[in-house]
């Protein structure tokens, strides 16, 4: 079976993508990922306010014995923070390190700095550049033109700065996602990451404290970005990238009728292990052989709103078709 796609526009020798995660900065773990067939590797994202609060501990640290003697003005009167030039290293080597291509990832906190750290990740050689939208909008006052102007102003200097390309990884929250992909679109994005897997804080009720639980993905998890794929494929130059709750062979090949060109995976990782690549490629050409498609390229999309006959299927039509045969899907899943 010819497994190859193209994604931003870099030739790949299959659809699975390793997501942006820890995962990648275990050097064993990446040799069994690209051992097990994983076609390219997004490293995880570079955190603008983690380099910064990592430089202010660092400062604390450095400077906490200052001044303790008389004669003693500073300690390590040499030492600087490296601030990203760890991350840019471990990049880097990365690179190095595989034969398969590798994607940066970045998110910043301020709307000025997004170029520069762009054009760092850029020199280390990688192949693509994925820009992290992760946010949640705490100011009440802030309109959603304004946070999708400056997401879209983001995107037109990054482009500018460096001449790999770039893909952008969205949140499914804005009032027309697919509106604002057609902008973004429009102004150079080269793929796009639907949909970010969001973090949300829990509260421990005896400590009232916030606390952060694992947030793996679960199975169905996968069906919003199966949607906007479906929606979206024919209708950009750009690609798409199912991300969030591919867990197994089917995510992916649903993934791909609706029209996606690849499939980023994290949680399936952390829970089966590097070989989980290997079994999801060999679902997909055992499928492919059963189908005899030869190539994805065959079916992929075949299941897209453009090309299919239903005009509500990717609208109403799920929810409709639910009320209209409750009593047998009770029948399947009867209350207890």
């Amino acid at each position: 079976m010819d497994l190859s796609t193209h994604y931003m526009g870099i030739p790949l020798k299959n659809p699975l993508i390793v997501g942006a995660s820890n995962l990648v900065t275990d050097k064993e773990m990446v040799k069994k990922l690209e051992e097990a067939g994983a076609s390219a590797i997004v490293y995880k994202s570079l955190f603008e306010e983690q380099i910064n609060l990592e430089a202010a501990e660092l400062d604390e640290d450095l400077h906490e014995y200052d001044d303790r003697h008389a004669e003693m003005i500073d300690l390590f009167p040499n030492v600087e923070h490296s601030g990203p030039r760890a991350h840019l290293m471990a990049v880097k080597e990365l690179k190095e390190s595989v034969s398969i291509p590798v994607i940066a990832s970045l998110n910043c906190i301020y709307d000025t700095t997004w170029e520069d750290y762009a054009e760092m990740l850029a020199s280390t050689g990688v192949d693509g550049l994925e820009l992290n939208f992760y946010s949640t909008i705490t100011d009440a006052n802030k309109t959603p033109q304004e946070v999708e102007q400056t997401r879209i102003e983001i995107l037109k200097r990054v482009k500018k700065k460096v001449q790999i390309p770039v893909s952008v990884k969205l949140s499914p929250f804005y009032t027309n996602a697919l509106e604002f992909i057609n902008r973004l679109s429009e102004d150079g994005a080269d793929a796009f990451v639907l949909f970010n897997r969001l973090f949300q804080p829990d509260i421990n009720i005896w400590n009232e404290e916030f606390e952060m639980p694992y947030n793996l993905s679960h199975k169905g998890d996968n069906r919003l970005s199966l949607r906007y794929a479906g929606l979206l494929h024919g209708r950009l130059q750009a690609s798409i990238a199912a991300n969030t709750g591919i867990l197994d062979g089917e995510d992916l090949i649903a993934s791909l009728l609706a029209g996606a060109d690849v499939a980023h995976v994290v949680s399936t990782i952390y829970r089966n292990g590097s070989e989980q690549i290997a079994k999801m490629l060999n679902e997909l050409s055992d499928w492919m052989k059963e189908k005899g498609y030869n190539s994805i390229d065959e079916f992929k999309g075949k299941m897209a709103h453009s090309r299919i006959t239903e005009p509500f299927a990717y609208k109403r039509g799920q929810y409709v078709d639910f009320l209209m045969k409750s009593k047998e899907y009770f029948k399947k899943y009867p209350m207890r």
